[in-house]
């Protein structure tokens, strides 16, 4: 079978705009994190800010994924948390198990699994967590079309919503 291809590099323009708009959300992140004296910039976020603004066609990068992918880790990591304990063994296993969850649920999202050890190894208060983990990954959504609308010639995005 014959190895495929690296995809093609983007245009200049088209770089700097999803770099861009990355930069921008996770210093938007930072900022409301200021505000409320909470971390709120956390990598799994990054992560998917990347994903929705340099492959916005990708399932991996639909707010389907985005949010309930990032939610399902949520339940994931705080389970294994109270069944476990905190510990690298069981955040490697929480990452396995939400990975299966998310390929189940069909919500296809790789930083979600990062998002469970970051609760198993860390243990946010979740009165705290969620509410700041589901907004900030509705607001990597809404950054996303936002910046799909701005530059004519981007994909749009999403390619579907649910």
């Amino acid at each position: 079978m014959a190895a495929g291809r690296a995809p093609a590099r983007p245009t200049t323009a088209a770089a700097f705009h999803s770099t861009s708009a990355v930069t921008a959300v996770l210093l938007g992140l930072v900022g409301i994190g200021a505000l409320l004296h909470e971390p709120v910039l956390i990598p799994p976020l990054a992560a998917s800010a990347a994903l929705v603004h340099s492959t916005p066609a990708l399932p991996l990068a639909q707010p389907r994924s985005v949010v309930a992918g990032h939610l399902l880790a949520t339940a994931v990591g705080y389970l294994a948390l109270t069944a476990a304990g905190s510990s690298a063994w069981v955040a490697a296993v929480a990452a396995g198990v939400t990975l299966a969850l998310l390929m189940t649920a069909r919500t296809p999202h790789s930083p979600a699994c990062a998002t469970s050890v970051v609760i198993v190894l860390q243990s946010p208060a979740p009165a705290r967590f969620v509410p700041l983990l589901f907004g900030a990954s509705v607001l990597l959504v809404l950054t996303g079309y936002a910046a799909s609308r701005i530059r004519r010639k981007a994909p749009r995005y999403p390619a579907y919503w649910w």
